[in-house]
C-alpha cells in the first residue's frame, strides 16, 4: 500500500451540511476499498487564484490516506463525476513527502491541545 494525499476543491455554493457530505462520500469511498485513512484536514472557504466556473472562491479539503493503486482511479472518477467537486489533485507522498506530512501532523496536534 502507498500513501496518497488528495487535495479538492468543493464549490462554494454548498451548505455546511452539504460539504460535510460531500467529503463523507469520498472517505467512504475510500474505506470501501480498504484504504486507511491518516488525516483529513478542512482548509475552509479559500479564494482561487482563477475563477473556475465562473466561481472565486471554495472550500479546500485534503485527505491523507495509505490505499492500493487501484483505489485512485475509482476516486478520481468518483471526483469527475461529482458536480460539487471543481477541482481536484492526488498524489502519492514518497519516502520524504511522507515523513514531511507526518512532522506537519505532528505540529498541529500541540496547537489544538493548548486551546
Amino acid at each position: 500500500m502507498n500513501q496518497y494525499e488528495t487535495v479538492f476543491i468543493l464549490t462554494p455554493v454548498l451548505s455546511d451540511a452539504q460539504m460535510k457530505e460531500a467529503v463523507e462520500k469520498f472517505k467512504a469511498i475510500l474505506v470501501a476499498e480498504k484504504a486507511e485513512i491518516i488525516n483529513e484536514e478542512n482548509w475552509g472557504l479559500k479564494k482561487l487564484a482563477y475563477p473556475i466556473q465562473k466561481k472565486s472562491t471554495g472550500f479546500y479539503q485534503l485527505l491523507e490516506f495509505k490505499a492500493d493503486p487501484s483505489t485512485i482511479e475509482k476516486l478520481e472518477v468518483n471526483f469527475r463525476r461529482d458536480e460539487k467537486v471543481l477541482r481536484f489533485l492526488t498524489f502519492k507522498n514518497e519516502k520524504y513527502a511522507a515523513e514531511y506530512a507526518e512532522k506537519r501532523r505532528n505540529k498541529k496536534t500541540p496547537k489544538k491541545e493548548e486551546n
